[in-house]
């Protein structure tokens, strides 16, 4: 399984990004994916995931500003963030296992090389 994020980039503090992530491999036919961020100097922490079945789980700090969705024909799971502040900077990662739980625990069984997002005050 390969995952391959993007729309990451450079937005000033009050824009919106819109990240994809593609999963392509051996993919069973239910999965849950989510989206994970890394802060430089800071521990890696879940932004959102999402079940086959369009269950969703947010960290507290991330609900209202960011939404997740998928389309599960494509394989494809998306995060639209919206009122962007600098401390949202990081490099945001892409996981997939088969259980939202796994995924939302931390302990996915794939995970993508990650988007830099910038967020300049």
């Amino acid at each position: 399984v390969q995952l391959e994020e993007s729309g990451g980039g450079l937005v000033q503090a009050g824009g919106s990004l819109r990240l994809s992530c593609a999963a392509s491999g051996s993919i069973f036919s239910s999965n849950a994916m989510g989206w994970y961020r890394q802060a430089p100097g800071k521990q890696r922490e879940l932004v959102a995931a999402i079940s086959y079945g369009d269950s969703t789980y947010y960290a507290d700090s991330m609900k209202g500003r960011f939404t997740i969705s998928r389309d599960a024909a494509k394989n494809t799971v998306y995060l639209q963030m919206n009122s962007l502040k600098p401390e949202d900077t990081a490099v945001y990662y892409c996981a997939l296992d088969w259980l939202l739980d796994v995924v939302v625990r931390g302990t996915a069984r794939y995970w993508g090389q990650g988007t830099q997002v910038t967020v300049s005050s």
